[in-house]
Parts: structure tokens; sequence; C-alpha cells
């Protein structure tokens, strides 16, 4: 059902007033995505608020939010599994968007036939075809989810795709060296599986992988030079603040060897390590040395202590305050606040730390996509944000 933005009144004079140029969804139409057979929603540019009980579909909304950018969505779910289960077989996600092209329309889902045929989604720009890729050149987002509770103390793949995602942020064109080394890896370690010899095939599959994997590394190295910088400036400038500051380090060979001699020296190193470690590789059937096995190392600023060391709830305002850094780094950099998706946030914090939280989302200037069962715990930013109620596919305002 479609749901309105509560209208302001002279009484909320106190309240923030929308940023017509922000980013941010001004309307969101869902068609058999999830357990919604079709729903819209009517915004303006304040922070978002959906509340209602667990399963109510709350979550569902986030993901269809977060697919206006690139990738797979915030679960990383095929795409098949977003179709509704009762619908066709396929889905579709319409927008239009507050972008810094000015408003934008935005179509993405998945054809009913896509579920044999094995393709991936269909995006529309303002009516043209395009790919996935191109919408990080419209909507930058960053989020958190329950999922990423256990980021310091899972392997480091969670990390380098939480650093990943940075990286896009800040140059949506590293999707190609990304996937280009992901796929030149994929066969060299398919080669192996096959017990293939040829050195030709080799030398070709580890030069892509010696350019891709470099650029990877090198921009991996900017994006945490970048954040970190961003923090200290702002600890000079404020203090530590209500979440605190993470101490960041790149942990791989590539990054280490980026610090002492130039890019293209660093690929011929990295050739050299894939030549001389094949027969090692060759035992494991798969790639033992590059970016893929770096690592996002994390420090809890104040307690100098290993982020992985700290208290569950030590982590998550750690976690917190790095999602609201990168935000503030996307900002500075694009002149715009990118989206910012956090589910089911509020209630694992304190009333001080849920108050600077919303605090933090008003002073970013920030359309942030937030989930609750309890409204209670959004009061402190009603008067600033519009609050809606989820019950299974059904949305008021």
């Amino acid at each position: 059902m479609n749901a309105t933005p509560r209208q302001h009144t002279p009484e909320d004079a106190h309240a923030s007033q929308p940023d017509l140029t922000r980013l941010s969804v001004r309307t969101l139409k869902l068609t058999n995505f999830r357990n919604y057979a079709s729903a819209r929603l009517d915004l303006d540019a304040r922070p978002v608020v959906l509340t209602g009980d667990n399963g109510s579909g709350k979550t569902n909304l986030l993901e269809a939010v977060s697919l206006l950018g690139p990738g797979h969505g915030l679960r990383g779910r095929p795409y098949v599994e977003l179709a509704r289960k009762d619908g066709d077989g396929g889905f579709a996600i319409a927008a239009t968007v507050m972008t810094r092209a000015g408003e934008t329309e935005i179509g993405t889902g998945l054809l009913a036939s896509a579920r044999e045929e094995g393709t991936g989604r269909t995006v529309r720009i303002n009516g043209k075809d395009h790919s996935a890729g191109a919408l990080g050149e419209y909507v930058k987002q960053v989020f958190l989810i329950p999922a990423m509770d256990g980021l310091f103390t899972s392997g480091g793949s969670e990390r380098r795709r939480f650093l990943d995602r940075l990286v896009l942020s800040i140059d949506p064109l590293m999707r190609t060296p990304l996937n280009r080394y992901e796929r030149a890896m994929r066969q060299r370690n398919r080669l192996f599986q096959m017990r293939e010899h040829s050195r030709s095939l080799f030398e070709g599959l580890e030069e892509q992988m010696a350019e891709a994997g470099v650029a990877i590394a090198a921009a991996r190295y900017d994006a945490v030079e970048r954040l970190t910088g961003l923090i200290e400036e702002t600890r000079e400038a404020q203090g530590e603040g209500p979440f605190p500051h993470a101490v960041l380090a790149l942990h791989g060979t590539l990054e280490s060897e980026l610090t002492e001699r130039p890019a293209t020296e660093v690929e011929d190193v990295f050739r050299i390590l894939l030549e001389d470690g094949r027969e090692r590789d060759r035992a494991a059937s798969r790639t033992l040395e590059g970016p893929h096995r770096s690592d996002l190392l994390v420090v809890h600023g104040p307690k100098n202590a290993p982020a992985a060391q700290c208290s569950s709830g030590e982590q998550k305002a750690l976690l917190l305050g790095l999602i609201l850094a990168k935000a503030e780094l996307i900002k500075s950099l694009e002149g715009n606040a990118p989206l910012i998706l956090l589910d089911e946030v509020a209630a694992h914090l304190d009333a001080a730390r849920r108050e600077a939280l919303f605090g933090e989302i008003l002073r970013l200037g920030v359309q942030a996509w937030m989930t609750g069962t309890d409204k209670e715990l959004f009061s402190p930013i009603a008067q600033d944000a519009q609050i809606f109620a989820v019950n299974q596919g059904n949305i008021e305002a």
C-alpha cells in the first residue's frame, strides 16, 4: 500500500530540513520481491525508520534499497532467492532517486526466465540498459547488518569485502580489476586441478593477476590511508567521540611492497612470486599468494587492543564508528553523503550511544534507513525522520 511521509508543521521548526540535493530515495516500488507482492513508499530526503515485528519484512526493504547500488545487495544472496515464493520467479524494483545527476529513475530486477537461464539482474537508468556496476556512479551506500557483528573475529574474507566496498565507493571503476583478478585466479586454479603444465597458459594468467592484483592492493592502501587520515583529523578537531576510533593497517605482501617501491616494480615482484609458487600452489590446488589473502587489521584505538580481543559491545561500537567514518569519507570526496542502511542497530546500543548515532546521522545530512522492533527506541529522531510500520508486506505511515 502507499505510505506518505509526515508533513512538517510550524511546530517542527527544530527539525532538520530536507536537502533537495541530498542523495535520497524519493519513491520505491517493489513487485514480487521477498515477501512483497507489491509495495510503494513515497519519501522525502529525511532519514527513514521502519518498525515492526521480526520477520515482518523490514530488512527486505533495506535489501531492496541496497540493490539500487551495484553488487548483490546487503545480504549477498543469489538473485533467484529474492523473488517472492508465490510469484512468477522474477522480481522488480523501481525507484526515483535524487543523485548528483539530479532526479534519476532506476529500475532493476530479475526476469522470470532468468531462473532457468542463469542470467543476472537487469538494470535500467533513466530508461537505458546498463550493467549493475554502473549504479555505483549514482548510488553510494554503506550498511551495517547483524551478520557483520563477527567482522573482527571472522576470517579475512569478510574484512576484505568490507574494505572493497569502500574502495568501490571511492572509485567504481575498480570493479574491473577486482573482477579481472578473480577470473584469472579461478582459471589458474582450474589449470592446477586439470594437471595442466603449459608454461604459456600460466604466464598469460599470471600477467593478468599481477596487473590487476597490484591495482587492487594500491586502491586498498589508498582507501585505508584516506580513512585513517579522516579518523585522525576528526579526533584532533573533536576529541574522542561516543564511538571509539579505529586504528587500521593492511597486512599483505603486495601492500608491504607498495610502501617501498613503485607499482610497476611490484607487478614484476608478484609475477615472480606466482611463477616460483606454481608447484606449491599445484599441491594445494589453489593460489596461496596475492591480494585475495590480504587482511584489514583493526585495533580499538582508546584501548590499544586488537578489535578481536574486545567485548562484543566494544566491537559493535567500533564497527559503527567505522561505518560512520566511511560515510564521512565518501561525503568529503563526493560532496554528498551516501545512503546508510542500518538493520536492527538501535536495540544493541545504550541510550547515550543511540542518541549519538542519531545526532551523527543528522549532522552528516544523510538519508539513513534504520529498522527496529521497538518504535520508542527512535523517539530522539522521531521529529526529524519518516517512520513507517511494517507488517507482513503492508507498510503504513
